[in-house]
């Protein structure tokens, strides 16, 4: 079941959003106001969801107020990565959360928060029990990020890849299942939190660990999932075949869903970060998916 449509991933990271082409965020704001209302049309009562900002920037959010994107969601969401990406201390994470509560009465998730094991797996199973013991009870929905490693034969969704040095290679290891199938030390903590914590897993297009991924929710006793459906994807043969798959196997859990980027020849910048030219079909993008998997 499809608990609530969230719109857009990280719209302040430049791995996600082409702000040199959009500095003020203008084109961003319009184009998360008609999303909005085209998921409220299709299906009233869905929570919307402001896509998950990071990093944690309490200006953002009240730049996002100050153009109306507020008044058009239910929530809106922060991710954090202490541990490997963000510029302060994983203790901080209280500190963090009301920095945002403060610029918006919506409430607060946290749509992804988790710990690679770039390292050390050690250093994720002790991670995530103290992450959760910081978090938890303060936000009314929190996905831990991710359930599966990245393969290393894969690209990771981000705009420089390699040239971000390690900070790219991170991203393939912040599963607590390795890419052999096996699972990490800190599986069996995810497993003990569940199902009051949730996950964020993404899929690829005509991902071949879906299923695998789904027997281990359950397994593990996952409740929330949040995944995507991209934009940019829908322009592929065969589109509707998978995204079909995708959402019936995931019919056991609430779903977050996603909608996130543009096609390469739909934005000025040719690449999935791009504003798109015409807004508004990303608005009918969300509008179809909605009708389609949330009714």
């Amino acid at each position: 079941m499809i608990e609530a449509a969230m719109i857009w991933n990280e719209p302040n990271n430049k791995s996600h959003w082409d702000f040199q082409l959009d500095p003020e965020w203008k084109q961003f704001a319009v184009m998360a106001k008609l999303a909005a209302d085209a998921i409220a049309t299709e299906c009233p009562g869905l929570t919307r969801v402001l896509g998950g900002i990071s990093p944690i920037d309490p200006a953002f959010i009240g730049n996002m107020a100050s153009q109306g994107v507020l008044d058009h969601v239910d929530a809106v969401a922060v991710h954090g990565f202490p541990l490997d990406w963000n510029h302060w201390p994983l203790e901080q994470w209280p500190d963090r959360l009301a920095e945002v509560n403060a610029v918006t009465k919506l409430p607060v998730w946290i749509s992804e928060v988790g710990v690679s094991t770039f390292g050390a797996e050690w250093v994720q199973d002790r991670g995530l029990v103290r992450t959760i013991e910081l978090v938890q009870g303060r936000a009314p929905r929190i996905h831990w990020y991710s359930l599966l490693d990245l393969p290393r034969a894969w690209p990771a969704t981000t705009r420089h890849r390699e040239a971000e040095g390690s900070s790219y290679y991170r991203h393939f290891y912040m599963g607590v299942i390795r890419e052999d199938g096996t699972p990490k030390p800190a599986a069996r903590r995810l497993a003990e939190v569940a199902p009051d914590i949730g996950v964020c897993q993404w899929f690829h297009f005509e991902d071949p660990r879906l299923d695998d991924a789904v027997r281990w929710l359950k397994k593990m006793r996952i409740k929330y999932l949040r995944t995507g459906l991209s934009w940019s994807d829908y322009a592929r043969p065969g589109r509707e075949a998978w995204f079909d798959r995708q959402m019936k196997a995931l019919e056991p859990f609430d779903v977050t869903v996603t909608f996130c980027f543009t096609p390469e020849d739909k934005g000025p910048g040719h690449h999935h970060t791009s504003p798109p030219h015409h807004p508004e079909e990303f608005a009918e993008f969300c509008a179809e998916m909605t009708r389609r998997y949330a009714r």
